[in-house]
């Protein structure tokens, strides 16, 4: 008897105290739940800024590619080429190039 007495009793007053440390692991679960949730929405909400970060890093990049391409494509014109080589006193040639044909011999 002495060691039943020892131990205390948890007594609960009433019912809805029971039904609460009956269903506290569920109780746990949601929370881990909620807890899950709330990670999964700053999450998603970090990667919806960094995919924004890229879009408007490749719009840029995208605006920069189409700017040296245009500008390489205004240097590259015959009348470009001559002005910028002109200071070198080189001209363009007003004869045509001769075409060099190469017979190939047959050995045996």
């Amino acid at each position: 008897m002495a060691n039943a007495s020892s131990r205390t009793k948890f007594s609960l007053g009433s019912s809805s105290a029971k039904l609460v440390l009956q269903n506290l692991p569920f109780v746990f679960f949601l929370g881990f739940l909620a807890t899950l949730y709330i990670a999964n929405a700053h999450y998603a909400e970090k990667k919806i800024r960094d995919i924004q970060l890229l879009q408007r890093e490749v719009k840029d990049l995208r605006q920069e590619y189409n700017s040296k391409e245009a500008e390489i494509m205004v240097h590259s014109r015959r009348s470009e080429l001559s002005k910028r080589v002109k200071p070198l006193g080189l001209q363009q040639s007003a004869v045509r190039p001769k075409k060099i044909v190469v017979q190939e011999l047959d050995q045996p």
